[in-house]
């Protein structure tokens, strides 16, 4: 079978689930709200999906502040 991938690891295939982009990319659409636009993500709904979340995904500030000081020293 050509072009696909030998799934060694059970019977689920890797599909990724989020799609990454760089910043070029955003670059090039012409800035944060016409690459969302561009890729067909509507912005007004930021807000409204933020807040569906639940809290525990997001650090709390002792995380996010040991998190920047890691950051920080692997420069």
């Amino acid at each position: 079978m050509a072009g696909k991938e030998k799934n060694t690891a059970g019977s689920r295939s890797f599909t990724p689930r989020y799609i990454t982009y760089s910043i070029t990319d955003v670059i090039a659409a012409g800035g944060t709200t016409a690459f969302a636009n561009k890729v067909g993500k509507n912005t007004a709904n930021i807000q409204e999906r933020l807040n569906k979340l639940p809290d525990d995904v997001f650090l709390t500030k002792e995380e996010a502040d040991k998190a920047l000081e890691m950051l920080n020293e692997s420069k």
